[in-house]
């Protein structure tokens, strides 16, 4: 009986631990749950809006939207640079779901290698998956098509049309428009680029690069609802981009084009004409025409340069990058001697009728110089001296001057500094004077270096652009213009926003009569028999003009040889200055053509001859002056209208039909 009552004491203690232990497990398992409800509720209800409002955020793609740059347009309204759709596919990182099949099949569809275009997007890491890679930046429409047909079935690629920079005429005023390029990582620690974003696209050089903050435009943009493909289901909202301003330029196109024309070669066994050509107004100094030869095809720039044209630029030994109009360095040759003459006028000098004696060369100490004639030009005044480029009378009157007056007239005529037009990248060039060499090379001045500087040799360096201001003063009485090449910055819709007016840096330290006198010679450069500038004449056109040589080496070692026999680069380089008319100048020129071979007279001459007619062409088509009418019966006999004298004398004859000869001297200057 006792054992008995002693194990029923012992069952009654096993249930209760048992119902001890089923009361925990219960209670944990009712907490655990209470924890699910609970945080149930707070997710669902106390920050359900908040999550619902991060959940769509991960699902929407912002989309940034390029906004078209500014056009560039001539003064007549012509359109030289714009911007045009281009159809662009990039690459996700993050939303590739099969990177082997979706690389391999945009190989096929784009007719590209798979390995380059995975090798492209790479293995990007953190933010970078997040960053759309490029793959195609300017794709044909066909192409378009082909992917488009097929991309629901590639996850994470995207096709989409952005803005692209396009200069209509290829080649044509490429060194003035410069061209455009993705920001460079320096470019975004300045501070004129501290608003801009890795990978935008900016203006790099010229015109573009200087009106960048006018040109560049405002981006928009839109965020859009993707699916877990990346896949577009819906636009949420749109910000439009806002176009750039528009550029109104002082650039004809038709004189614009008539001068890259006049350098390209009319032979095809000829390489075309290499050198540069600046055509200002003198009474503003407004930028007619500028042209830098050999040139460059800008668009190539416009989605990314690729590496073999860029190496090919690069490694070219004629430089075709380089602006030759405004940052090429040559010896102005016979061009100089205007100023010579105009220093000699205005310091008393010279008497313009007093006549010094050309044997063909002249002796200072122990040296002879020769002059380019070698039989000499016999007696000739200053007049005389200018028209047939005598050098003998500019040794002697470039020593009487001395080098420091030279230097002081050189620089009142704007040599030797910067003109202040608005592109980028000028160069100074050189005024030589006794402090210069004396600080530079620490020598004395010698008198002979004055014999070659006083006949646009030796030591001085000028660029085209300085000497078309220099002939445009000249003509206009003395004024000083700052190159301009913007005539005014528009909104994107035609409403003015600034109107750029003339700027007069200064004035010539030459009296007017003076300048007179040298006008006149100058118009004998051109117009008389003997003048070196006879090719340069225009039908019905007093045209003041004067030619120039410059070496490039001491051609002593290739005396021997004909012209066609010296190395290219080793020939001498060509120039001719020029305003027109002369009695009240519209148009100021400069040609420069580098190793001709030949002098001003033959090869820079009629360059600028044609420029010269189709300018007056067109001034004679917009204000055709009055006939009587006689000359309008004869005239509707004729196959051409009003302009075809000039026309005819641009193809080389003169206005009676003759031959139209550059006269004796033009086969040196």
């Amino acid at each position: 009986m006792p054992g008995e009552l002693r194990d029923t004491r012992l069952g009654a203690g096993d249930v209760s631990l048992a119902d001890l232990r089923i009361g925990v497990v219960a209670a944990g398992i009712v907490l655990v749950f209470s924890i699910f409800v609970l945080r149930l509720f707070q997710l669902q209800i106390l920050e359900g809006a908040d999550l619902r409002s991060r959940s769509e955020r991960n699902s929407v793609r912002t989309v940034v939207l390029e906004a078209p740059r500014g056009d560039v347009l001539d003064r007549e309204g012509r359109v030289l640079a714009t911007t045009r759709p281009a159809y662009r596919v990039q690459v996700m990182p993050n939303e590739l779901r099969a990177p082997r099949r979706t690389f391999r099949a945009l190989g096929l569809l784009l007719d590209r290698d798979a390995g380059e275009l995975r090798a492209m997007v790479g293995t990007p890491t953190g933010r970078g998956r997040f960053q759309p890679v490029v793959l195609a930046g300017d794709l044909g429409y066909d192409y378009l098509v082909q992917v488009e047909s097929h991309r629901f079935g590639l996850a994470g690629v995207v096709t989409d049309i952005r803005p692209r920079r396009h200069y209509v005429e290829i080649q044509r005023a490429g060194h003035l428009l410069g061209s455009i390029g993705e920001i460079q990582p320096q470019q975004l620690d300045t501070t004129e680029f501290s608003d801009y974003r890795a990978g935008e696209i900016v203006g790099q050089v010229g015109l573009e690069l200087r009106l960048e903050s006018h040109l560049r435009g405002r981006a928009g943009g839109r965020n859009v609802v993707v699916d877990v493909a990346g896949r577009e289901i819906e636009e949420i909202d749109e910000v439009e981009p806002v176009p750039g301003g528009r550029v109104v330029l002082t650039i004809d196109l038709d004189l614009q084009r008539a001068a890259e024309e006049a350098f390209a070669s009319t032979d095809p066994e000829e390489p075309e004409k290499m050198g540069a050509l600046v055509a200002l107004d003198p009474r503003n100094g407004e930028v007619l025409a500028m042209v830098s030869r050999p040139a460059y095809d800008p668009n190539a720039f416009a989605g990314g340069i690729d590496r073999e044209t860029w190496l090919e630029l690069m490694t070219d030994e004629w430089r075709p990058l380089q602006n030759r109009a405004l940052a090429g360095h040559y010896s102005p040759g016979s061009t100089y001697k205007t100023f010579v003459a105009a220093a000699a006028l205005a310091e008393g000098e010279v008497d313009p009728e007093e006549k010094v004696y050309c044997p063909g060369y002249w002796r200072l100490g122990r040296r002879v110089y020769r002059c380019w004639d070698r039989g000499g030009h016999g007696d000739v005044n200053l007049r005389q001296a200018l028209v047939y480029s005598c050098d003998v009378f500019f040794y002697q009157l470039g020593v009487k001057l001395g080098i420091d007056r030279l230097a002081k007239y050189a620089t009142g005529f704007g040599l030797g500094r910067l003109t202040g037009i608005e592109l980028p990248g000028e160069a100074a060039g050189l005024v030589p004077t006794r402090e210069w060499k004396q600080r530079v090379k620490r020598e004395p001045w010698i008198k002979g270096e004055t014999v070659s500087v006083s006949i646009g040799q030796g030591a001085n360096l000028v660029t085209p652009l300085q000497l078309a201001v220099a002939y445009a003063a000249i003509g206009n009485g003395g004024i000083l213009f700052q190159p301009q090449l913007v005539r005014r910055l528009e909104s994107w819709d035609g409403e003015l926003v600034e109107e750029r007016a003339p700027i007069e840096r200064g004035r010539v330290p030459v009296p007017p009569e003076a300048l007179a006198q040298v006008t006149d010679a100058l118009v004998g450069v051109v117009q008389d028999h003997r003048g070196t500038g006879g090719r340069a004449r225009v039908s019905g056109l007093n045209v003041a003009g004067k030619t120039g040589t410059t070496q490039v080496v001491a051609l002593k070692m290739f005396e021997n040889l004909e012209e066609e026999e010296i190395p290219r680069r080793f020939r001498d380089h060509a120039l001719f200055a020029a305003f027109a008319p002369a009695e009240a100048p519209e148009i100021a020129i400069v040609v420069l053509v580098e190793h001709a071979g030949a002098g001003g007279g033959k090869v820079a001459a009629p360059v600028a001859r044609k420029v010269l007619a189709r300018w007056f062409e067109k001034k004679l088509e917009r204000e055709p002056p009055p006939q009587p009418e006689a000359e309008l019966r004869a005239a509707s006999e004729l196959e051409s209208g009003v302009g075809a004298g000039l026309t005819v004398v641009a193809r080389g004859q003169a206005p009676g039909g003759e031959p139209l000869e550059g006269g004796e001297a033009d086969a040196a200057d």
